[in-house]
């Protein structure tokens, strides 16, 4: 009789749902667990306590027993969207996309009308880099909702990764007609218009966002980006740190930081800060070796590999440090991209060079390539920049020699005009060669394309006053490239790996910048303290190339 009046005393499940539904909308969730507990405990497939005591479950961090109860909520009825939704959007937490996808794909074949489904799935298939599905998920989201702000702001972010710029700005700002006070969209509109180089618009875009939310690092360090490509250092400076202040290990506003502390030469604090490359939530190179860092210190004999974690531009300008590193007592091993293994194998003082991919030896310690300069404490004065330090090999340089003719007398002049296009910011550095035509109007010249990549078909079809002779298909590696580049009087190329190679062997090159270059070319000078010959031609506004090639036209007409 007394289990019976105990029995009796309980209340209702549908009460005690609607007392955790309470709870948990008040933002109460240990009381709302509770009571979802308490309904399971008495009936272990209820559905609907399931599935909300595996939201609070994600919502408090606990993301497998969230995914579990959501998947246990499902098995009872799977024919509820928000269970496939709730547990789509657990599993993108968890990283598992593909799955994420499936689940939140059926959340929108069950509802079809449910603006929010197709938006989420948009985000998880925008991380998977699905991006042409994303932007069709988002569209559908916003004409189901057209007052959706969200979805407007995360197309045009999709948009904008897809390089759709003025369609990405239109759905920022529809974005924020909708919801004027709406941060994370003046920061979307921010970026689109930074990638268009409208620099202006987009400085006030973010100050925009800034006003409303005044502590959003990400924006301050998209703010230091925008000011440092408009030639704002100190204020770009400024606003990184800002940044740092309100995160404090934000890793990308501490890299930003240090490519403008390098840019302006301040190598005491731009090295160091330049070492958060590595914390960069996977946007950076990451460290793919256990063994310890070395830190600059005498090796008394010990192994230590050198690996080259960014271009071969990169690895050809800091191999020059591997001769420094075996004088405090270090066997060097050098690995690297197997384009370069032959140009790095001809010059002995380097050490023991492997490919990618070789099995390594057994070593002790190791270091990135580009982080010798704090290794060594380098400043502006203690670069080593003695050239040559790469060579060519002669038996190839013989063969050059022939193929391009023993007696020719004209000047030869190599161009390469265009990177590698996959380099987010190539379109600021790169040319087109009907760009150099007027270099066609200099007499007594022979022009060579050592171009390769896409551009290398612009050789084909030169402009018609500029005689070129098209080296790119000959070149196998940097090797052949050494070797022929090493019989030009004079190299005349953008911000590529070219221009490090003709720096390395010590070949003249004339260096074209963009406005605000890459870190290692610092500010207004015309020499660099890493090439000594090198002469470097830099826009005096931002796109301006024609003032640019009208410079090094008048240079060359006065070489000749």
């Amino acid at each position: 009789m007394i289990a019976a009046a105990n029995r009796m005393a309980e209340p209702p499940i549908e009460q005690l749902l609607d007392s955790a539904v309470r709870h948990h909308q008040a933002g109460r969730l240990a009381e709302a667990e509770r009571f979802y507990r308490q309904i399971i405990t008495r009936q272990s497939r209820h559905d609907r306590a399931l599935h909300l005591l595996g939201v609070i479950a994600v919502q408090t961090g606990h993301l497998d027993a969230g995914v579990e109860l959501i998947q246990r909520a499902i098995a009872v009825d799977p024919t509820v969207a928000v269970y496939h939704l709730d547990l789509g959007n657990a599993l993108s937490k968890k990283g598992q996309l593909d799955q994420a996808i499936a689940a939140l794909q059926q959340a929108v074949r069950i509802a079809p009308a449910a603006a929010l489904s197709y938006n989420n799935l948009g985000i998880a298939l925008g991380v998977r880099g699905r991006l042409d599905e994303a932007v069709t998920a988002y569209r559908q989201a916003v004409r189901l909702k057209p007052d959706y702000a969200e979805a407007h702001n995360n197309l045009g972010n999709a948009l904008r990764e897809k390089g759709q710029l003025d369609e990405a700005i239109a759905a920022c700002r529809q974005a924020l007609v909708i919801k004027p006070d709406y941060a994370e969209a003046y920061c979307n509109l921010g970026n689109a218009l930074r990638e268009q180089r409208r620099l202006d618009e987009a400085i006030a875009a973010y100050r925009q966002a800034l006003l409303i939310r005044p502590d959003f690092a990400e924006i301050l360090n998209n703010l230091g980006n925008a000011l440092r490509e408009k030639g704002k250092l100190q204020e770009s400076i400024v606003a990184y740190r800002r940044a740092i202040r309100l995160k404090s290990d934000f890793a990308l506003a501490h890299y930003h930081l240090a490519l403008a502390l390098l840019l302006r030469g301040d190598f005491e604090e731009g090295w160091p800060e330049y070492e958060w490359r590595f914390k960069n939530d996977g946007q950076q190179q990451t460290i793919p070796f256990t063994q310890p860092r070395w830190d600059g210190k005498e090796m008394g004999g010990q192994t230590i590999l050198l690996w080259g974690e960014q271009g071969l531009g990169d690895v050809i300008q800091f191999v020059r440090y591997a001769p420094l590193v075996a004088r405090r007592g270090g066997r060097v091993i050098i690995r690297c991209r197997p384009e370069l293994l032959r140009l790095l194998q001809s010059s002995p003082d380097l050490g023991q060079i492997l490919p990618l991919g070789a099995d390594l030896p057994p070593f002790d310690v190791q270091c990135p390539l580009l982080s010798l300069p704090l290794a060594f404490g380098a400043d502006l004065e203690s670069i080593p920049a003695s050239v040559p330090y790469l060579s060519p090999e002669p038996a190839m340089v013989d063969a050059w020699r022939q193929k391009l003719g023993a007696g020719e007398r004209r000047l030869k002049v190599g161009l390469v005009w265009a990177g590698n296009a996959r380099f987010r910011d190539d379109r600021t550095r790169s040319l087109t060669l009907d760009q150099l035509a007027p270099l066609g109007a200099v007499r007594g010249v022979r022009f060579y394309s050592f171009q390769k990549s896409p551009a290398a078909e612009e050789a084909k079809n030169p402009p018609p006053n500029l005689e070129l002779i098209d080296l790119g298909s000959e070149l196998n590696d940097f090797a052949d490239t050494a070797a022929a580049m090493s019989l030009m009087d004079l190299i005349i190329t953008t911000d590529t790996s070219a221009a490090h190679l003709a720096g390395a062997l010590a070949t003249p090159v004339w260096l074209m910048l963009q406005f605000m270059p890459d870190f290692r070319w610092l500010l207004d000078r015309e020499d660099s303290p890493w090439y000594p010959t090198m002469r470097l031609f830099r826009q005096q506004s931002i796109g301006d190339w024609a003032d640019v090639i009208d410079r090094v036209t008048k240079a060359l007409l006065a070489r000749r």
